[in-house]
């Protein structure tokens, strides 16, 4: 049987949006909700086509998890008028990036991705120019400890910004994720804070359970893509001319070099600065002209981030990573990683404070931790810093006096470990990759320099002294 993608619907009304796909005879839909877009008002003022545009583009890039199910052919049904040759180069490579770790996961290394059906559509109008608002930038806001370093680097360097919160279904509730957000907003000063709401029904599903003949074996979805395109009606409505990001220098950086492809398989493409070129390059040529986004910590390692959070004790405590159980499952390499580089750079107490356990004693964590160390065959997937910042930490943690089973391997594995090439790396602030617009970068590279500094300073101290 051909597996097959199929748009079957695209509905919205002032403030929603619902996408309904078919895979085979299965049905999907995912639906979002702007907290203050008014579409209507959009398609008045841009055109009804153009909107359908950009719902299309919405759409699509949330239907790409669909390609974890393996599917042979894509039928974009009523919305293939909007498929153009740009779109369908652009989805592909997305797809063939993203899905680099679903491939490996599911040992298909020659998997191409599924053919697209139909002919290209004719090339779109031209781009628009967005209406300039009040304030010219909208970070994005997660929750975690990346957001809360870059609105504080935005407010160190005077640059005024509003912020975006998303939450998904399948993170658990919507009114439990917004406030956890808010907990952290407290601390922080954006101009205003805009929300999307998304309930998904796919990847929900037991789809993998109850569908063994798909043959697949785990779920993927491009996140940071599908969230780029769907920020867009905000970006329309209120004018904001830049998208700030938080994404950190090892986004770059993959999980393992796959022997069988030749390839970079990273967990964390999405986040890397070849996509939000791509992705910059795409939408600047066919939807807004003067729009693009960035990460704002892109020239620096989490080395650097971490030692950032000194200072904001009660910030930090706001801060939520978990992509399993929020705020923490204290289970999970993500809770893991960040309780190790919290436990290394901030107060012990502090640390205590927040997660209650000792993550080195869980053997839940033990094959997370070898992993990070790289003492396995690739590193965690999920978004983390790379094996000598683990090692780094872990060799604080000891110098700190802390202790448990996942020191003890630590220890076995790591008489010594050479501190001074990895900090003259990891220290590094990068000038070069990076999306930054001009007149920021002027302003934020210099904070940059000084805040690795001061890391060095402090990781020196650490390293020099036998207990915190």
């Amino acid at each position: 049987m051909e597996r097959e993608i199929r748009f079957e619907s695209l509905l919205r009304s002032r403030q929603q949006l619902s996408f309904t796909y078919m895979f085979d005879s299965l049905r999907f839909e995912t639906a979002y909700w702007y907290s203050d877009v008014d579409l209507f008002a959009l398609e008045a003022r841009l055109g009804e086509r153009y909107m359908q545009s950009i719902y299309f583009h919405i759409m699509a890039f949330e239907a790409n998890k669909l390609l974890s199910l393996c599917p042979h052919t894509v039928d974009f049904g009523p919305l293939a008028p909007y498929a153009t040759a740009p779109f369908r180069r652009l989805w592909l490579q997305v797809a063939h990036s993203v899905w680099a770790q679903w491939r490996y996961e599911n040992d298909l290394p020659f998997y191409q991705g599924p053919v697209l059906r139909a002919m290209p559509a004719p090339a779109a109008a031209a781009p628009v120019a967005n209406v300039p608002g009040s304030v010219e930038t909208l970070a994005f806001c997660g929750g975690g400890k990346d957001s809360l370093v870059a609105m504080k680097l935005l407010e160190k360097v005077d640059i005024p910004y509003a912020t975006f919160v998303y939450s998904s279904s399948i993170y658990g509730t919507a009114s439990h994720q917004h406030q956890l957000v808010d907990r952290l907003l407290q601390h922080c000063q954006p101009a205003k804070t805009h929300r999307k709401y998304i309930f998904d029904s796919f990847v929900d599903a037991p789809v993998l359970e109850l569908y063994p003949e798909f043959g697949s074996r785990s779920i993927t979805a491009a996140e940071t893509p599908a969230s780029i395109f769907g920020v867009l009606p905000v970006v329309l409505q209120h004018g904001y001319r830049y998208i700030a990001l938080a994404h950190e220098r090892s986004a770059n950086t993959g999980n393992l070099m796959w022997d069988v492809t030749d390839e970079d398989v990273n967990h964390q493409w999405g986040k890397s600065f070849a996509a939000e070129q791509l992705l910059n390059s795409y939408i600047q040529t066919e939807l807004i002209s003067n729009f693009s986004y960035f990460s704002l910590l892109q020239p620096i390692y989490d080395v650097v981030i971490f030692n950032m959070l000194r200072g904001e004790d009660e910030a930090v405590k706001a801060t939520h990573s978990c992509n399993i159980r929020k705020p923490w499952c204290g289970r999970c390499p993500k809770c893991a990683y960040v309780w190790l580089n919290y436990m290394a750079y901030l107060p012990t107490k502090l640390v205590d404070d927040i997660f209650g356990e000792n993550l080195f004693d869980l053997p839940e964590n033990t094959e997370s931790f070898r992993q990070m160390l790289g003492l396995a065959k690739h590193t965690p997937f999920e978004c983390i810093g790379q094996i000598p910042e683990a090692q780094l930490a872990f060799e604080i943690c000891k110098r700190k006096g802390l202790t448990g089973e996942a020191m003890t391997l630590y220890q076995q594995h790591f008489l010594t470990l050479e501190t001074a090439e990895i900090l003259d790396r990891y220290l590094q602030v990068d000038a070069q990759a990076s999306g930054i617009p001009q007149h920021y970068f002027d302003r934020i590279l210099p904070e940059l320099e000084v805040q690795a500094t001061k890391a060095r300073v402090a990781i020196d101290r650490l390293l020099d002294r036998a207990d915190a």
